[in-house]
């Protein structure tokens, strides 16, 4: 991995994404004590960060490949992105998601063209399914997060970010499968000036935290999380880069991460999901250490159920 492969991947991959918006609020500035920069996936294509590595990773094929489609296991964004990715390039996309899926993320999917399987809630399920498509079908898998092509097209978010904002001084991550803060993190290795790279992590979800103390990789006993793009595990591909580059993992409570979430749709009048509020969560959570620096945050999608908000019933 090099500085040069996140630019190949991010010429390979640009007539496919929009490079979205920085926005900055005076207010949450003043609450965080930082000067706060949001790189606004929730503006990409199918709505998330995740459009990037898939569509790096379908590119990547080649014409036989293609030809036999693709399958992947998500809960929603990687699902979505996958199905509009191959849409895009004339490829069958098989997505297999667990029947705990949002509805609103299952519409996309089927929306950009994709083959729903719907399986049990656990990640042996999901990975017993998609494995079955492959071998019935030829369809070459594509993780959401484990793979290189995947969590190279996932750093160029940061990358843009710190083309856009020079000398940021940290970057924060949401944390589930970990393709997005090992993405962000080479990111900011190879195009940041002394930036630190941290992720957000549910409690109830808290294996990258875990498995950075521990220094092997951990799983979940459970998942009960709202933000449920978060609750897959690491893997073996990124957990080393994310060893060697994230600077640390700051954990949230459910109720933090719910007032964070309304926090940014009040203040920044935009709607980011559940899994993106992690991360705000986690930087006013650790806020006293950021003070006064120049921090940017990876806002990572915005596919929310309006049926079922958190805070609905104040509304």
């Amino acid at each position: 991995m090099t500085q040069q492969s996140l630019l190949d991947c991010h010429a390979r991959i640009k007539p496919y994404i929009h490079n979205t918006p920085v926005l900055s609020s005076r207010l949450i500035n003043k609450e965080v004590g930082a000067e706060v920069f949001f790189k606004c996936e929730n503006f990409q294509r199918a709505g998330a960060y995740k459009m990037r590595g898939a569509t790096n990773a379908i590119l990547q094929l080649t014409a036989e490949e293609r030809e036999k489609g693709v399958v992947t296991h998500s809960s929603g964004n990687f699902a979505q992105a996958v199905s509009l990715g191959a849409q895009s390039l004339g490829v069958t996309a098989h997505i297999v998601m667990p029947t705990s899926a949002p509805q609103v993320k299952k519409v996309g999917v089927l929306e950009y063209g994709g083959l729903i399987y719907e399986c049990a809630p656990t990640l042996e399920a999901r990975q017993s399914m998609a494995d079955t498509i492959a071998r019935d079908t030829g369809a070459t898998f594509l993780h959401p997060s484990n793979q290189l092509n995947v969590i190279i097209g996932q750093g160029t978010a940061a990358m843009e970010l710190l083309q856009d904002t020079p000398n940021l001084e940290a970057i924060f991550c949401p944390v589930g499968g970990g393709g997005l803060v090992a993405g962000s993190a080479l990111a900011a290795h190879y195009f940041g000036t002394d930036c630190k790279v941290f992720g957000g992590e549910p409690f109830a979800a808290d294996d990258a935290y875990r498995s950075l103390q521990s220094g092997t990789l951990e799983g979940n006993e459970s998942t009960n999380t709202i933000a449920d793009g978060l609750r897959t595990t690491l893997g073996d591909v990124n957990f080393p880069i994310i060893q060697k580059h994230v600077s640390g993992i700051i954990r949230v409570t459910e109720e933090e991460i719910v007032a964070a979430m309304r926090l940014v749709w009040e203040r920044m009048k935009i709607i980011i999901e559940p899994s993106s509020a992690v991360t705000v969560a986690a930087l006013l959570r650790d806020r006293g250490v950021f003070q006064n620096q120049k921090v940017g945050i990876i806002i990572s999608g915005g596919n929310v159920d309006l049926a079922n908000l958190p805070f609905h019933a104040s509304l």
